[in-house]
């Protein structure tokens, strides 16, 4: 018949008196206190070891800091683990460990640990952006908090910093770097759950600030303008291709020959130059693909279709097309970016279906627009918009009226 121990009481634990050598007095299942000569009491969970079987102790704590009532609870959460074959003591190890590296893992070290990611998603403009933002507004609220203890609250109040300068647009851009500083870490295993996925809802929304554009019915003005007027051939040729392909300033003047497929008639402009972070295609029409031949023999076969002025290494500046604008003397009437929104008013005015209209401009993600069509009846609908389009803007430069076609027809809503 086996022994059984019989369990200790509150007073037997407070009484026990220190002796000449250190004892121990059982409390059964696996616990029992030790009396060291000096009046220390510990408490000590004997165990054997999984798979091994070998005896271990394990240092449960000091009474009266730990009571007998605490010392059963922890004894029989180690009893748990066993009947898992895990080890109490490697847990407990483990555990303090990621403890340990939790507090010393701020959330700026796992954000510089995403940026060194994300580096080669984004391009270098964007990647300094990013940590002029966090450098400027986040790491000096939040950075040397540990990544766990970040909360929606705290995240928050570095964002209503930046909405109290009305910098709205860049909040909403902070947000979304945090948020997905968070995701990174919960899926590098640093923590366990993301408490920043909605904090962009709470940024006011605003008004947004239009660029000037003409009235669809001024394109021939604005061709007229372009064509005749005393700016750089490449400089024309800018302009002219952004409004063809509808593209932003910036991804027009950075475009690069190894984005070209003229065979396949696309440009895809990848997602590290895409405000939306995403990969781009466009469709380039036959009035695309002249002013591309008339730039190779000026961009001398280096990497940008549209090099600088000053170093032919570097691409265009953003701004190039709009000073040439001002030139023009459309100073207030249209900007480079408001191509964008002529492009986009006539072709909703020709009642274009306004999805691939938004695809075309890049403000939705493609994919959304592609679960009405299958991927071949997307790129046809685009190649046909976008061939009316430049139809339309060799037209109105020569004074004609674009007709609708048949294909064109079906591209618009029922």
């Amino acid at each position: 018949m086996a022994r059984t121990t019989k369990s200790l009481n509150p007073t037997q634990v407070e009484k026990a008196k220190p002796k000449d050598k250190e004892y121990s007095l059982a409390d059964g299942r696996g616990l029992l206190i030790r009396i060291k000569p000096n009046g220390v009491k510990k408490w000590v969970f004997n165990y054997p070891k999984p798979f091994t079987k070998k005896r271990s102790n394990l240092t449960v704590g000091t009474y009266p800091d730990v009571s007998l009532a605490r010392a059963r609870e922890l004894s029989e959460g180690y009893r748990a683990l066993l009947a898992q074959d895990i080890d109490p003591h490697e847990h407990r190890e483990e555990t303090h460990q990621k403890k340990s590296e939790a507090i010393n893992t701020t959330f700026e070290l796992v954000a510089r640990q995403w940026m060194e990611i994300h580096a080669t998603k984004v391009s270098a403009g964007t990647l300094a952006n990013i940590t002029r933002y966090f450098e400027k507004d986040v790491f000096p609220l939040v950075g040397k908090l540990p990544i766990e203890q970040l909360t929606a609250p705290k995240a928050i109040k570095v964002i209503n910093k930046i909405v109290g300068r009305n910098s709205h647009e860049i909040a909403r851009k902070v947000a979304r770097r945090m948020n997905s500083v968070m995701t990174f870490a919960v899926n590098a295993g640093i923590v366990h759950h993301n408490p920043l996925a909605g904090i962009r809802e709470l940024i006011p929304a605003t008004r947004v600030k239009h660029q000037p554009s003409l009235p669809p019915e001024q394109l021939p003005r604005l061709m007229k303008a372009i064509r005749f007027s005393s700016a750089k051939i490449a400089t024309r040729c800018l302009i002219e291709f952004q409004l063809h392909t509808m593209v932003r300033p910036g991804e027009a003047a950075e475009a690069e020959w190894s984005e070209i497929d003229e065979e396949k008639g696309v440009w895809t402009i990848p997602a590290k130059r895409m405000k939306m972070e995403r990969d781009h295609i466009v469709p380039l029409t036959p009035q695309v693909l002249d002013i591309l031949e008339t730039m190779k023999p000026l961009s001398a076969h280096r990497k940008f279709v549209f090099p600088s002025n000053i170093d032919p290494k570097k691409p265009a500046n953003r701004q190039t097309a709009n000073k040439a604008l001002r030139d023009m003397g459309f100073t207030g009437q249209q900007t480079a970016h408001g191509l964008r929104s002529l492009a986009s008013t006539t072709l909703n005015e020709q009642a274009f279906d306004h999805d691939v209209i938004e695809a075309t401009l890049a403000h939705v993600d493609e994919n959304e627009v592609r679960s009405a069509y299958n991927r071949a009846q997307y790129l046809e609908r685009r190649k046909v918009m976008m061939g009316w389009w430049s139809t339309h803007i060799e037209n109105a430069l020569a004074g004609k009226e674009t007709e609708s076609t048949s294909n064109v027809l079906e591209m618009k809503k029922a």
